[in-house]
């Protein structure tokens, strides 16, 4: 069955087979053999279909040319790309073929190099990363997608089911409506592929000589390049999104599952991960992931409702919650060590949306488990640094690199009369890193690696000292203030001392800075500046 019909049914005659993820290729092939189809095959993937039983013959055979350069060169000649690309409808096509001898392929199995996860590899040198680079790969798989009508191109094994159904509704054919869908995948693979490519040459920059990376050689996204290519693959449908009449959908960053983040955590138990579960979440993740002692942090629409350190996981987050418990009712609750059974019984007592850790000792799961209803959550640091985060505004799309600024005790700038003491640098420089975590305009009052009182997302800065003094659950007396951006006016401050903290962190940089230090210098509270702020919008 060879000519076209109302299906626009092709024959699959001769296919070439060349894989790198060999999942049920030999299964595949034997399908296609049931059809007498003739089998050429590269490598390691002939080996392998040998192996099962499969009768092939190799690349070599076909183009006359042996693998080469390591392997780089194998597919790249015309008696493989002509047999891709020529039109079975085009009487010169045709005549081509015939004068060089060249042999038609109706069905191309490919999936390339996995550059993928060789990134995702702790230690990996440029070079590495460089050799599992697919060249021959795309390039068969643009030629089988451009020439769909007569070709039909499979790039994952998961669509193998799907090829061997039509293959044997059709008695060895396929419809022009599934090459077309498959090469629309193809060329969506392709396109992914070369765009998780250039996001890990954007990424290594640092890596190139001096003479690689002088100006208008560099890689950097938000530099000098015109453009932002983002590869992204669904990894589930979610209920709804921050809505139930709004649709909604996870995709990951081009990361294979357990390489790390949000997106790939594994769900240990409980229900599905809604949309607002991964926004509140990932606000966990990241702001436990910023401390490097034991801490526990308690989310709530994004804003901390408790943070705490401690020695040990129960401690840390029994004094997370005693900031606000009431808040602290259906929150996630993020840990930076592995929970311990003691810590998943303090967790259990409450009702909690999700747990986040990076692992789970024993007796741990067995506890949380025992809740239905809460997500447990087992998540892995991505790594390296500079990622990019992106937002969407109507028409576009707004991109910055990752808020990852880390303050030390060397960078504090004392502007007041009164030094803090070394009691109070730890408290400014904890409330410091749990103010970069929460909405702006944002203030953290703290004590002794806990937060006391929590200001959040007001549209005036006195207003958010005010709000974190009133939600405070914990005696102010004796605590430190953190500000997120500057303060304007003295009226903060003013306020601040009125429930009696001894200490400000702030970044500074306001017109009225001497007005604010003179504030601080008559209510005796010490003062410093950072010369950094933290929005976060």
């Amino acid at each position: 069955m060879t000519e076209n019909n109302d299906l626009g049914l092709r024959a699959i005659r001769r296919a070439l087979i060349s894989v790198s993820d060999k999942t049920g290729i030999v299964e595949f092939a034997r399908e296609l053999r049931r059809f007498d189809v003739e089998i050429i095959s590269t490598g390691g993937t002939a080996r392998t279909l040998r192996d099962g039983g499969i009768e092939v013959q190799d690349i070599s055979d076909v183009s006359g040319f042996p693998e080469m350069m390591d392997g780089r060169v194998k597919t790249l000649h015309p008696y493989i790309h002509g047999g891709l690309l020529a039109l079975r409808n085009n009487s010169e096509h045709q005549a081509a073929m015939k004068q060089h001898d060249i042999q038609q392929i109706d069905l191309l199995v490919v999936n390339l190099y996995p550059f993928e996860e060789t990134i995702a590899q702790e230690d990996l040198t440029l070079d590495q990363a460089i050799e599992q680079i697919d060249i021959g790969g795309p390039a068969m798989i643009r030629s089988g997608a451009k020439n769909w009508r007569d070709v039909a191109v499979v790039v994952s094994p998961d669509k193998y089911d799907d090829v061997r159904q039509e293959l044997r509704l059709h008695a060895g054919a396929l419809s022009v409506s599934t090459r077309r869908r498959l090469a629309q995948r193809a060329f969506q693979r392709t396109s992914n592929y070369d765009k998780t490519i250039n996001e890990y040459f954007s990424r290594k920059e640092d890596e190139l000589s001096p003479e690689e990376s002088a100006p208008g050689r560099g890689f950097a996204p938000l530099g000098e390049a015109n453009e932002l290519a983002l590869s992204l693959q669904k990894v589930a449908d979610l209920r709804y999104g921050e809505n139930p009449h709004q649709r909604a959908a996870l995709y990951s960053a081009g990361l294979k599952t357990g390489v790390g983040g949000l997106a790939q955590a594994e769900l240990l138990s409980g229900k599905e991960m809604s949309f607002n579960n991964y926004v509140d979440a990932d606000a966990a993740w990241a702001l436990v992931s910023d401390i490097d002692e034991l801490a526990c942090a308690i989310i709530k629409h994004t804003n901390p409702a408790g943070v705490a350190l401690d020695v040990s996981c129960e401690t840390a987050y029994r004094r997370a919650l005693a900031t606000d418990p009431v808040s602290a009712f259906g929150g996630i609750v993020a840990f930076n060590r592995s929970l311990d059974e003691a810590g998943a019984r303090a967790v259990s007592e409450i009702f909690t949306e999700v747990i986040i850790a990076p692992d789970y000792k024993d007796g741990a799961l067995s506890v949380l488990r025992s809740k239905k209803n809460l997500r447990i959550l087992r998540i892995k640091r991505l790594p390296g640094t500079g990622l990019l985060e992106c937002r969407s505004i109507s028409g576009g799309i707004l991109v910055q690199t990752s808020d990852s600024h880390s303050l030390t005790r060397d960078n504090l700038n004392v502007v007041t009369m009164r030094t803090p003491t070394e009691d109070e640098i730890g408290s400014l420089l904890f409330a410091w890193t749990v103010c970069k975590h929460t909405k702006s305009n944002a203030i953290v009052y703290a004590r002794d690696g806990q937060t006391v009182g929590v200001g959040a997302g007001q549209m005036s800065r006195v207003d958010s000292v005010k709000i974190g003094a009133m939600r405070a659950q914990l005696p102010l007396q004796g605590s430190v203030l953190a500000s997120d951006a500057f303060f304007p006016f003295r009226d903060g401050i003013d306020e601040a001392a009125r429930h009696g903290i001894s200490a400000v962190i702030q970044p500074g940089g306001s017109m009225r800075d001497a007005e604010v230090i003179a504030a601080a210098d008559e209510h005796e509270i010490a003062m410093v500046f950072t010369g950094i702020r933290h929005f976060k919008h």
